[in-house]
């Protein structure tokens, strides 16, 4: 094997490849190591355990599509930018193969990242919300207030849409659901 199959995102290749096929909780270091073609002790020297390397790739799925959202040319205000900007993130996180397969076969592990802690996806979620907030009471866009609790806010009602996609907007249009999370968010903000 080459050094280039030993990278960080080698491995975390290799783990979503294992999670597309069995899930989260099937997928184990050895079926990991294996298919990024390193020893098992490579792998246990660089993550403890499948938890650990579950949320690195987590972490790295969905930094990426904040990105991509970040990249996203949002026209008007601040506000209608990050209402836009957070309905964008929702249909892409739709989308998302990894996280399909995530809400299809575990969906209970996201419990505690709604019941206990904020992890570190939503850290860097919230971060981006603070800055759009903050351009916001900057442009007069947005109604003053605390910019974090304004952002936790928003963090806490958009997470909600992404994880009660499936099966809780059975019998409605997922296109219309997002207008109207749009049109609540643009409202809630608004000066």
């Amino acid at each position: 094997m080459t050094s280039q199959r030993h990278t960080h995102d080698a491995l975390l290749d290799a783990t979503r490849e294992c999670v597309l096929e069995v899930g989260v909780r099937r997928t184990t270091l050895t079926d990991v190591a294996k298919r990024a073609g390193v020893s098992r002790m490579t792998l246990y020297r660089r993550y403890p355990d499948v938890d650990h390397l579950v949320r690195a790739l987590m972490t790295r799925e969905f930094a990426a599509l904040l990105a991509e959202v970040e990249r996203s040319s949002g026209q008007g205000n601040a506000r209608e930018q990050l209402a836009q900007r957070a309905v964008d993130a929702i249909r892409m996180l739709d989308a998302n193969p990894l996280m399909r397969r995530v809400m299809q076969l575990d969906a209970d592990l996201m419990l505690p990242y709604l019941t206990d802690r904020l992890g570190s996806t939503q850290r860097l979620v919230e971060q981006f919300l603070v800055a759009q907030i903050e351009a916001g009471h900057l442009d007069g866009s947005i109604r003053p207030g605390d910019a974090r609790t304004q952002a936790r806010v928003v963090l806490l009602s958009t997470q909600s849409m992404v994880l009660s996609t499936r099966p809780a907007t059975s019998g409605l249009e997922f296109t219309s659901l997002l207008d109207e999370l749009a049109r609540q968010l643009d409202g809630a903000l608004k000066p």
